[in-house]
């Protein structure tokens, strides 16, 4: 560990300097010399205290000058880990990640079905479990995120809408979590987790402006505009179940789940099927099937939820004008509900936004909620508070 209490502060900008760009790919003294304008014998210096401490190794060597090699250094990628979880109403998925991001293991249990202060002890303990898996000291987590459906307030760190976890809206979640666990954890909306992780690996690469729409038991929308994942002034972004779209809103039935939801959620699907066939209990994943089977009934129910949803679409691109729309979740990454989406699209807008399945499956939300968290660490990886002469604080320090 580095403590940075007593290091000047261009000295700190330097090493948080180095470190960023060594997260970005191999780095060479020289060449990071030349673009920060500093010298050589500060890279120098720079690049052996780092190295000493861990944060640095050697990777390889490229071609330098005439006949030199130059050595390139690269993270330490397990120095430090990140804590990721998607929590689910059947389901926890946790993982831990290096400062890479890459994924060093990774647990799957159900949701402890007490919910509340227990789920977040479950939580907690599945970062114990994590480190055991992966052979390293539990103090090497730095950080957390963590994704829960329903709508998240950052400021009040309260949780809104949440439909099948007991006893969590009330709760400070992001301040319980880090006593629990004994690091800091940022909770936010699992829909969001899951646009983040398209962003970083998946549909959303390299698209400045994109939505992922989940869709199984409910719906729900993260939205990236510009690069950055739009939350509202209450997390309340993307909470498109309430849209007035597929039933009616003045409809008392609907207000649990929203309108838009009644129609295209799971149990939607099911009951409009039923009331076409006449049959019951009959799952969204056989009524998929069927429509390959030249189920009559099953063509119908498909392509009445293709169209709803392409209504609803056509609502969001009105507001976010997205490049592309992501579909996932159960129902979401079916391609007989994409076809039939992409069907009805260009009869109701004239330029519809791309649309594709998720490539990242059920785990978005985990590899996103990975990716927030290598991102807080890029932050805040040797931040030290200044005091009020501008010079490092006492307090400061590097884990």
């Amino acid at each position: 560990m580095i403590d940075l209490s007593s290091v000047p502060v261009s000295r700190q900008l330097t090493l948080r300097t180095v470190m960023h760009a060594a997260m970005d790919g191999a780095i060479s003294r020289a060449a990071l010399a030349r673009v920060t304008g500093l010298s050589k014998q500060t890279m120098s210096e720079v690049f052996r205290t780092l190295e000493d401490d861990g944060w640095l190794e050697v990777t390889g060597h490229a071609r330098g000058g005439v006949g030199r090699n130059a050595t390139l250094y690269a993270v330490r990628p397990r120095r430090l880990l990140v804590f990721g979880a998607d929590i689910g109403g059947s389901s926890v998925k946790a993982a831990l990640g290096d400062m890479n991001g890459t994924i060093v293991a990774e647990r799957e249990e159900p949701t402890d079905p007490r919910g509340g202060d227990h789920l977040l002890a479950q939580i907690a303990a599945l970062a114990d479990h994590l480190a055991e898996m992966a052979g390293t000291a539990r103090e090497r987590i730095a950080l957390g995120s963590v994704g829960i459906p329903g709508a998240y307030d950052p400021r009040t760190q309260r949780l809104a809408m949440v439909p099948n976890i007991k006893d969590l809206e009330g709760l400070a979640l992001d301040a319980r979590l880090s006593e629990l666990a004994g690091f800091e954890i940022r909770v936010d909306n699992d829909v969001n987790m899951a646009a983040k992780g398209e962003q970083w690996r998946g549909e959303g690469r390299a698209v400045h402006s994109f939505v992922f729409i989940a869709i199984g038991i409910g719906i729900g929308m993260g939205i990236v505009n510009d690069d950055r994942i739009v939350r509202g002034a209450r997390g309340a972004a993307g909470e498109i179940a309430t849209l007035p779209i597929g039933a009616d809103p003045f409809d008392a039935r609907t207000f649990k789940s929203g309108a838009l939801e009644t129609a295209v959620g799971s149990a939607g699907i099911s009951a409009l099927y039923e009331s076409l066939s006449g049959r019951a209990d009959v799952s969204v994943r056989e009524i998929m099937d069927l429509t390959g089977a030249g189920d009559a009934a099953a063509i119908e129910t498909i392509d009445r939820v293709g169209r709803c949803l392409a209504t609803a679409i056509l609502a969001v691109c009105a507001v976010a004008d997205p490049e592309r729309v992501v579909l996932g979740g159960n129902v979401g990454a079916r391609p007989e509900l994409l076809a039939r989406v992409k069907h009805h699209l260009p009869l109701c807008m004239p330029e519809p936004p791309e649309c594709a399945i998720s490539t990242l499956g059920p785990r978005a939300a985990l590899i996103g909620a990975i990716a927030t968290g290598r991102e807080r660490l890029r932050e805040t990886l040797f931040a030290v508070p200044l005091d009020g002469t501008g010079r490092a604080s006492q307090r400061g320090g590097a884990r």
